[in-house]
């Protein structure tokens, strides 16, 4: 099960990841040891799958964000692991309905992404067809999940 400790430890770790023990300690009233261990077995439990960096991908000339719908055809893990391995693409959702996939990548710009769908996406085996929506402006872009609204018996 998930106490509320643990819940208000996920909740601070979620706003910061590089937070430091003693301030996460502080801020639930426990012994920073205590608060090691707790998160030491939220880790262990999978429900902690790591802490990464977010990067401003303009930085890195990957400005341009797309989401392609992938209609595909026989071996899906196949084509799945294939999308999957490609540096631009970010994200690899298997779908219901006409398309089999959904996928976001990043790009420097239009041409890149046109390269991109002809030379690598299109040309994969069962990749029947693509459907292609350029994000103009992203609004809200998170990994945090509901914490208020979760079940609590994991």
């Amino acid at each position: 099960m998930i106490d509320d400790i643990d819940i208000h430890i996920l909740e601070i770790l979620q706003e910061k990841a590089r937070i430091p023990n003693a301030e996460v300690a502080r801020q639930v009233g426990m012994a920073p040891s205590a608060v090691l261990e707790r998160i030491r077995k939220l880790e262990e439990r999978g429900i902690v799958e790591g802490y990464e960096v977010r990067l401003n991908p303009v930085c890195f000339h990957q400005g341009l964000a797309a989401f392609v719908f992938i209609e595909a055809e026989g071996n899906s893990s196949e084509t799945a692991e294939a999308l999957a391995g490609m540096t631009s693409v970010q994200e690899v959702h298997q779908v219901v309905g006409p398309d089999g996939f959904l996928v976001k990548l990043r790009t420097a710009d239009n041409a890149t992404l046109a390269r991109i769908l002809r030379h690598q996406i299109q040309p994969l085996k069962g990749v029947k067809s693509t459907r292609t929506q350029i994000v103009l402006e992203t609004v809200k872009e998170t990994r945090r999940v509901d914490l208020v609204h979760a079940e609590r018996n994991l």
